[in-house]
């Protein structure tokens, strides 16, 4: 398929009239839905050259790699892709059916040997992204291959959720390039990577960013972009400071809430509003006191104001997060959950839990002494950094001091992986709050919980049911009572669901689609429009 530039004017409007878009007008009205070449600024570099063992961040991996279906658990209904056809033989064991027609970057066939070795390989690899929905939630305990095209997976224990979210998170990898390296280096490895997926990444400096070009034998269609150019800009101010002087087209960052009416106004700049599967959160370290203490928790969740914390970190510019953890868009959350704020009952609740403000402070104390804690975030997200400013002010509110503290990228990151902390205001992505099997994860992972080492003897039953469960809608029935569970003494409280804006220069390109839980910036706006369409990738009118 030749590259060239066909100005399509409805091609803008289609996209923004989608229901589940918001229907944001943009500020530019056409474009072309072809190019030869994008600069799409990105704030940091993913995994050094798109390793997935070190880092994920899926809309720019997958550029790269492709799944066995597509686009992903967040989904209702994800599509075959690298698979042809999939079938549940009985609740622990599936047969997948594999494309024939489809190349590795470096022209080698992909086979069944792929998906096995990419399995295996996952079992023996360091816990990462990956590993752990391979060796832990599900247990795949064997991938055998059939025949050249054609594999059986076989889990520990009943899976019958495996095809619509294992099988559409995890990218298969090539078995002739890592096969070369020993698992335990896995995350060493600093090639650059061979994909099947619609680009090849060419060039990557971890200073200046990355280069792709397209890859014109794609099984399911030529890219319509032949170049992709992503200069790192951590810098939010730096970003948009660059798309208005047209030295980039497109961010892979949403606009900040000050800048959307400025960008809307703008005739040079175009503006899609997305759903996004992602939060702010605030997490609550609980192995330490009194966060130990699942009342204490609840405590802390009626004590937030979140319609004042979307009004004033984000300008209102989305929804009040009172439906809780997980993403209430997610196909697979609980839709009666509340997560209601109500300083008077958190009052009620600290009172009797004894912690009382005995010497008239303002500041209640505990068997510790006062309850003083800080409120770490990311000092470069200015989002983040208000949001913990509102949130300490609303816990000094019912007698809890807090004091926000913005931290450089690498302190943050250090204390959150040393769990160094009381409070933390983090944002999650889709995959933590869309993933089902990502929430019964976060539970043993010690990001929402640390099962089996810290007891908690209520999840464990749940999740023993939830484990003995044979069918995809038992097994939602179940998570529905651990999200219900988990929203009554929680770990990390959301803090406003946020609507996106991204911004991007239509001249240069307009073909953006929004797709569940990935923005606008992924390859489903870089493949041919009815491509993504048929499977289901990208939101469209009158979803």
């Amino acid at each position: 398929m030749s590259i060239g530039r066909r100005w399509v004017p409805a091609v803008l409007a289609l996209l923004l009239a989608s229901g589940c878009a918001g229907g944001a007008e943009p500020s530019a009205g056409e474009g072309p839905i072809t190019a030869e070449r994008l600069t799409i600024a990105v704030p940091a570099a993913v995994g050094g050259p798109l390793n997935v063992f070190v880092s994920f961040q899926e809309q720019i991996s997958e550029l790269v790699y492709d799944k066995l279906f597509a686009p992903s658990p967040y989904v209702d209904r994800p599509q075959p892709w690298l698979a042809s056809e999939v079938r549940m033989v009985d609740p622990s064991t599936w047969e997948v059916a594999l494309r024939d027609d489809v190349r590795w970057h470096d022209g080698e066939p992909f086979t069944a040997d792929d998906v096995a070795f990419t399995f295996h390989y996952a079992h023996e690899a360091p816990t990462g992204r990956f590993t752990h929905h391979i060796n832990e939630i599900p247990d795949v305990s064997s991938v055998e291959v059939l025949d050249p095209h054609k594999v059986r997976f076989t889990c520990a224990f009943p899976c019958p959720d495996l095809g619509p979210v294992t099988l559409a998170d995890l990218p298969i990898l090539p078995e002739h390039v890592w096969s070369k390296v020993p698992p335990a280096e896995a995350k060493k490895h600093d090639a650059l990577p061979v994909g099947t997926g619609p680009y090849r990444l060419v060039e990557f400096d971890p200073t200046t960013g990355y280069r792709f070009e397209s890859n014109p034998d794609y099984f399911a269609g030529a890219p319509v972009v032949r170049e992709l150019v992503m200069p790192i800009i951590a810098d939010p101010s730096a970003t948009f400071t660059a798309l208005r002087a047209g030295q980039i087209d497109a961010a892979f960052r949403p606009v900040s809430p000050e800048l959307i009416d400025e960008f809307s106004r703008s005739s040079d700049v175009g503006v899609i509003q997305t759903r996004p599967l992602r939060f702010p959160e605030l997490r609550l370290n609980f192995e330490r006191a009194p966060f130990d203490q699942p009342r204490f928790r609840q405590a802390v969740s009626f004590a937030l104001d979140r319609q004042e914390l979307l009004d004033t970190v984000y300008l209102g510019q989305g929804r009040v997060a009172d439906k809780g953890y997980p993403h209430p868009d997610s196909p697979w959350s609980d839709p009666t959950l509340s997560t209601p704020s109500d300083p008077a009952r958190a009052r009620a609740l600290l009172d009797e839990l004894g912690y009382l403000d005995r010497d008239g402070d303002g500041v209640r104390e505990g068997p510790a002494g006062p309850l003083r804690y800080t409120v770490i975030t990311s000092g470069v997200e200015p989002t983040q950094v208000r949001a913990a400013e509102i949130v300490a002010e609303q816990l000094g509110e019912v007698g809890i001091a807090a004091t926000a503290q913005g931290l450089d990228a690498g302190s943050f990151a250090d204390l959150s992986t040393s769990r160094d902390f009381d409070l933390q205001v983090s944002s999650i992505t889709a995959h933590g709050v869309a993933d089902p099997t990502q929430f019964i994860m976060s539970h043993r992972s010690g990001y929402l919980w640390d099962a089996p080492e810290i007891p908690y003897p209520e999840w464990d039953a749940l999740f023993e049911r939830w484990k003995a469960t044979t069918t995809v809608d038992d097994r939602r029935d179940v998570a529905f009572e651990m999200q219900r569970m988990f929203n009554q003494q929680p770990t990390s409280i959301p803090l406003y669901y946020p609507d996106e804006h991204w911004a991007f220069r239509p001249e240069a390109f307009a073909g953006w689609a929004e797709s569940p839980g990935f923005g606008i910036v992924h390859k489903w706006s870089l493949l041919p429009h009815d491509v993504a369409e048929r499977a289901e990738a990208i939101v469209v009118a009158g979803s």
